[in-house]
């Protein structure tokens, strides 16, 4: 199998509102994709749809070879899901929810302790498999819901962002296990607004406003998207100083990013003038990923 998901012009409307807006998507078995955005993006409609659980207004779409259409049932047996909001029972202990799934998957009582061991194996869950899930950490819980996640063995795993609330040490601990479930052949789709998550993701596709903007690596996107200079300037009161910067000739974009400006110049001249604006010396630095979507953004609204 060539992809394990392939879209073409794959559109879903509510009503007047465009969520998404003409997908075309090809992910191939084993990769982990990571669909990056800010909320209201389309993220969440993307994978229902590709879930099986939303039917598309139009275009087309396969998963495994199923159509979205015509075959979303078959699709549901072959994946696995985890959406924004525990949805787990507060009420059972972890051990008890799990085995609540591999029924749910219909696996057989003869598979099912060896099944259920090797879930609480992956997820780390096995000292606390006896423990009321109501008084687990919000990172323990969200280990549960993929352990729950990935009871069945799913071929493709849709994980609709996973770590939000989550502390860092968990987010990376989570990123660790889906690296592992790669390896193994599982294709991964996640959606983040975590930049440092999307880093470990394998290629990216940035969406806005229900469109995908760009599809690639984290490395190429930024060498292929950023036509230019970018440098960075530390200022006091920053935010006064980006519409005075913005406005310099050669300045093809201004963006703050904490305490600090990232500046796009079109070369190195224009370099000289910000100097002698601001009395710094701008230090160049390789472009982020939130540099490349705020470009991308601007493309796409026709103000850069």
């Amino acid at each position: 199998m060539e992809y394990a998901i392939k879209t073409c012009n794959l559109t879903r409307t509510f009503g007047d509102f465009t969520a998404v807006d003409a997908l075309n998507l090809e992910i191939s078995p084993g990769e982990i994709c990571g669909f990056l955005g800010p909320n209201g993006a389309g993220k969440s409609t993307a994978m229902r749809m590709l879930c099986g659980i939303l039917e598309p207004s139009s275009g087309s779409g396969s998963v495994l070879g199923y159509d979205l259409l015509r075959q979303s049932e078959a699709i549901k047996k072959r994946i696995g899901y985890m959406s924004q909001k525990f949805s787990l029972y507060e009420d059972l202990t972890v051990i008890e929810n799990i085995d609540f799934y591999a029924g749910v998957y219909n696996i057989s009582y003869r598979q099912r302790p060896a099944r259920v061991g090797e879930m609480l194996e992956l997820a780390g869950l096995r000292e606390r498999k006896y423990e009321l899930v109501a008084g687990l950490s919000v990172g323990f819980k969200q280990r549960l819901a993929l352990a729950c996640a990935l009871i069945s063995r799913p071929d493709v795993l849709f994980l609709d962002e996973p770590t939000s609330g989550v502390s860092p040490t968990s987010r990376r601990a989570f990123f660790d296990i889906i690296h592992m479930l790669a390896q193994e052949g599982t294709t991964v789709i996640v959606s983040t607004h975590f930049m440092d998550e999307a880093e470990r993701c394998q290629r990216i596709a940035f969406m806005s406003q229900g469109r995908l903007l760009a599809l690639d690596s984290p490395d190429r996107l930024k060498e292929k998207v950023i036509n230019g200079i970018m440098v960075e300037l530390e200022l006091p009161s920053p935010l006064e100083w980006l519409p005075r910067i913005e406005a310099q000739t050669g300045v093809k974009e201004a963006s703050l990013h904490g305490s600090v400006i990232h500046v796009l110049v079109a070369d190195q001249s224009a370099l000289g003038s910000l100097e002698v604006l601001t009395d710094r010396e701008p230090r160049r630095i390789t472009p982020s990923l939130e540099d490349v979507f705020i470009n991308l953004a601007r493309r796409e609204a026709g103000t850069l």
